[in-house]
């Protein structure tokens, strides 16, 4: 039996130790790489062709829930004989990142941290050190830390620095004239260069394809969000938002819900046949299964998990929490971002569910609905920074904070 990789995945596992970030875009195939270094490099065992391994050990891979019930992992194994069961083989076991708890006891196996959760310092961040420090690991990331801050678990699980106060001891000036924790500055980054150049493996991936990002401009109600943003009110439960942050979805639903947007889907769909569109919305998904009555439609959300119509033409609705990540599609190159979603990360995430090394396409096309208004221009800002939208942040520009009490809970 052969598994064939490709050139960047056979570099990146010559350039791969335990505790290494394995950098590459979505849709690299990081997860082969993985499994392929592990059977290489731990187990013994030849990849090309595929040879019985020198030893077996135990793999562990924590994931997203929709990658774990996918069984994506699962068939990947496959290739090299790795099994969920077994005394004489190498055996993998898939679970959620919500599960990680599950394995603080566990010692002497190999762990792959799938879609990097260990930022910052909650459970999760916690829990992966503790594992981390009784066994092999490898973490796999398509969207690095964007501050050295985001740096902290891995440069601890490498043993870099004892914990999380001798880090920012050695490395963290606080702004003192704020009453919250405000990074000022970074000190001796050399040093914290040099512990990123050590961990991080990046895939040099170049496939030939061009990639078109088109925003739409879509036309919205001003008169309307004018009276959200100066009246503090509701119009469509006809009523005053109670708060901020319901002044801030308030903006949005008005945003979203003008008849333009459906119309463009709908012309799109009509140009191009084979779409999937991204939505954050309930009511959005309201209004786009209008266009059920003119085309053939899919969901993938909370409620529903049907599969890609098919036919020769279609719309596929994906909610972003439920199908950003964790599956792909080579039938269509054409992503709508029906609305945008506020972090960078999961645009980057959902932009990969066409972008994979076996699409049959050498062009692929997103489009952005995007209108004038303040907050869609926000939005779009902090996206192209590469950044999460703070919606604090923005209300208080807007003159939308009802009470210290109110601003403190957004």
């Amino acid at each position: 039996m052969t598994k064939t990789l490709f050139k960047h995945q056979k570099d990146a596992i010559e350039g791969l130790r335990t505790g290494s970030i394995l950098l590459g875009p979505v849709g690299s195939g990081k997860s082969i790489t993985a499994l392929a270094y592990v059977y290489n490099k731990v187990c013994g065992g030849s990849i090309d062709p595929i040879g019985n391994p020198d030893r077996f050990i135990k793999i562990y891979v924590i994931t997203t829930a929709k990658k774990r019930d996918s069984l994506d992992w699962i068939g990947e194994a496959a290739y090299f004989g790795i099994q969920s069961r077994g005394d004489d083989f190498i055996t993998i076991q898939v679970d959620s990142w919500n599960n990680i708890g599950k394995y603080l006891t566990v010692k002497d196996a190999f762990f792959i941290f799938d879609e990097q959760r260990v930022i910052g310092s909650g459970a999760w961040a916690k829990a992966f050190i503790k594992i981390a420090k009784n066994n092999n690991w490898l973490l796999l990331t398509a969207t690095p830390g964007d501050t050295w801050l985001d740096y902290i678990p891995v440069f601890i699980a490498n043993g870099f620095y004892k914990h999380k106060t001798d880090f920012l001891r050695q490395h963290v000036i606080f702004n003192s004239f704020v009453s919250f924790p405000k990074v000022d500055r970074y000190i001796n980054e050399a040093k914290l260069i040099k512990h990123r150049r050590q961990v991080m493996v990046k895939m040099k991936y170049r496939r030939v394809v061009e990639r078109h990002h088109i925003s739409l401009e879509i036309p919205h109600d001003e008169t309307l969000l004018r009276t959200v943003v100066r009246d503090r009110w509701n119009p469509f439960k006809e009523k005053p938002a109670v708060n901020a942050a319901e002044a801030c979805y308030i903006m949005r639903q008005v945003v979203n819900s003008h008849p333009g947007r459906l119309k463009v889907v709908d012309e799109l769909v009509r140009r191009h046949k084979r779409i999937i569109l991204f939505y954050n919305f309930n009511y959005e998904l309201y209004r786009l299964r209008e266009l059920g009555k003119k085309h053939n439609i899919g969901e993938y959300n909370g409620h529903k998990h049907q599969g890609i119509p098919q036919t020769s033409e279609w719309l596929y609705l994906v909610q972003y929490t439920s199908g950003a990540e964790a599956w792909n599609c080579i039938d269509t190159n054409v992503i709508v971002f029906f609305s945008l979603n506020y972090s960078y990360k999961t645009m980057i995430q959902a932009s990969g569910r066409i972008d994979r090394m076996n699409s049959p396409f050498s062009e692929l096309y997103y489009y952005y609905l995007v209108s004038n208004s303040t907050i869609d221009k926000s939005i779009m800002r902090t996206i192209k920074d590469k950044g999460i939208f703070n919606e604090r942040e923005f209300l208080t520009k807007q003159g939308l904070v009802f009470s210290s009490q109110e601003k403190h809970m957004l």
